[in-house]
C-alpha cells in the first residue's frame, strides 16, 4: 500500500512530532512496509479455520491496594524538572 509523505506529516503532526525531510522519508518507508504486511495478512484464506478461544475460571491474582506513606519525598521529586505546591507541573498538551 502506498503513502504519502504528506500523509507522514499530517500523522506526525497528530502525533506532535517534528520530522526532517529524511525522517519522513524514512517514516514514509517504514510505512509501506507495515502496511504491506497487513495486505498480506489480510490475503491469508482462513476460510473453514475456526479460532481458538481461552477461557479461564481463575480471577486474575491482584495485590491488594494499600496506601502507604514516602517518607523521602525529596529523593521522590529528584527528577522533576518543576514542582508547584507539592505537584508536578509538566507542558499543557491539550490544545
Amino acid at each position: 500500500m502506498k503513502i504519502s509523505k504528506e500523509e507522514v506529516h499530517y500523522i506526525a503532526k497528530l502525533a506532535k512530532l517534528h520530522l526532517t525531510e529524511e525522517e519522513a522519508d524514512k517514516m514514509t518507508e517504514d510505512f509501506e512496509k507495515i502496511l504491506s504486511n497487513f495486505d498480506a495478512i489480510r490475503g491469508v484464506d482462513v476460510e473453514g479455520i475456526m479460532g481458538e478461544t481461552f477461557k479461564t475460571t481463575e480471577a486474575p491474582h491482584l495485590r491488594k491496594d494499600e496506601e502507604r506513606v514516602f517518607e523521602d519525598k525529596k529523593k521522590l521529586f529528584q527528577n522533576t524538572l518543576d514542582l508547584k505546591e507539592g505537584y508536578i507541573k509538566v507542558p499543557k498538551i491539550i490544545e
